[in-house]
């Protein structure tokens, strides 16, 4: 772990639903499919929502048709905008307050999404030579969500410009991570490969950014420092697979996945319940 992750003031970023107002039970739309059972407008709270936020189904969401809600990850931002950025306001009370609550966590979820992935890449030995220019866009992206809510507050189009400024630093990160595999590494950025059979793929230091992997066969593959920012693991058999030394892997792209006792992931995550 590089020496800057220590000095760098770290956020909780996962979800701690207990002191949260059941936002993403209620801000987001649900579509009817095989990720959600019914649809639910924006805005209109869960049918499974109890009085005190907490979920009716939350121990047999998969069963019950909602693995979607096991998959989603709010990387904390939640509790931030429940009891920081608004203590005390409950979506129940006026519309005036639910509008500001999910407007909050609209933009407050995918900067805490960002503060993730920042300190992913700060912990990265191989990302030295770019410590300082990471921790100030964590300062940044923090200081940015704190003004979410007051006066001057950043609207949807400055969070985007900033992820997109960011993006390219953690684009630097990931190719400096994956420097030992510089001269065969695949590039797949983006691409389909859903319900390919990747077994044969040598996808050690692989960039795999964007790419869409639903179904895909990745049994016993190694993805050792494989950069999988956001790529779509939905369904994607990783039994066998080695992940420990992947990059910028999420517990959500787990939990969507199909793992075993002999797949391999990083220490900091949680094996999914449902694997085998």
């Amino acid at each position: 772990m590089s020496d800057l992750a220590g000095s760098v003031p770290l956020r909780v970023l996962r979800a701690e639903c207990g002191r949260c107002v059941g936002l993403c039970c209620v801000a987001p739309l649900f579509v009817a499919s095989a990720e959600f059972a019914v649809t639910k407008f924006a805005g209109d709270p869960c049918p499974n929502l109890a009085a005190d936020n907490r979920c009716t189904i939350h121990d047999r969401l998969r069963e019950r048709g909602f693995p979607g809600c096991v998959t989603y990850d709010c990387f904390g931002a939640g509790q931030r905008v429940s009891s920081e950025l608004f203590p005390g306001v409950d979506w129940r009370t006026s519309e005036a307050a639910a509008s500001a609550l999910f407007d909050a966590f609209e933009l407050v979820r995918p900067l805490h999404e960002l503060l993730w992935y920042l300190e992913a890449a700060i912990a990265l030995e191989a990302a030295l030579p770019l410590a300082q220019r990471l921790a100030a866009a964590h300062a940044e992206t923090d200081a940015l969500v704190g003004r979410v809510g007051a006066p001057g507050a950043p609207g949807r189009i400055e969070v985007d410009l900033h992820r997109g400024a960011v993006a390219g630093l953690l684009r630097e990160a990931s190719a400096l991570a994956r420097a030992p595999y510089a001269a065969t590494a695949l590039d797949r950025r983006g691409a389909d490969l859903g319900e390919a059979d990747l077994r044969t793929l040598d996808l050690r230091g692989a960039d795999l950014r964007g790419a869409e992997m639903l179904g895909a066969d990745l049994r016993g593959v190694d993805l050792d420092l494989a950069d999988v920012t956001g790529a779509d693991l939905r369904a994607a058999d990783l039994r066998g697979a080695q992940l420990s030394g992947a990059l910028f892997v999420t517990g959500s792209q787990l939990e969507s996945a199909i793992g075993d006792h002999a797949t391999r992931i990083p220490r900091d995550l949680r094996r999914p319940t449902h694997w085998s």
